[in-house]
């Protein structure tokens, strides 16, 4: 069961990634990327995670997505031969943001050490 809810979770991701790639219009200049899907167990509802550089239009990327949200269920209800489709939602991925936030605080700390290096 598990494995086939991981196989969904990807078909899922594949299939609106095309679709909004060729679909919605994005705002030029944004990236969105679909970075996970999961869905429960029972394949009723799915969570799509999304990311968007920039990170400051992601309010602005989340709105113009959810105003397609019916359109893109459609799509994907007819693209997928299953039953039940589960209803998509749009979430902000927040995993990659702290992976980000983490590499730069990272990245801070090798700074400061290679200045305390070159001053001793």
């Amino acid at each position: 069961m598990e494995q086939r809810v991981e196989k969904i979770n990807s078909l899922i991701q594949k299939e609106l990634g095309s679709l909004i790639l060729k679909e919605i219009d994005i705002y030029p200049g944004n990236l969105v990327t679909i970075t996970r899907v999961e869905c429960s167990g029972n394949l009723f509802e799915g969570k799509v995670f999304i990311s968007v550089i920039p990170e400051s239009n992601f309010e602005d990327i989340l709105a113009l997505l959810n105003r397609h949200i019916f359109f893109l269920q459609q799509r994907l209800n007819k693209k997928l031969r299953m039953r039940p489709v589960p209803r998509i939602q749009f979430l902000q991925e927040k995993k990659t943001i702290e992976a980000g936030r983490i590499e730069e605080l990272l990245n801070k700390i090798r700074k400061e050490s290679i200045e305390k290096e070159e001053e001793n």
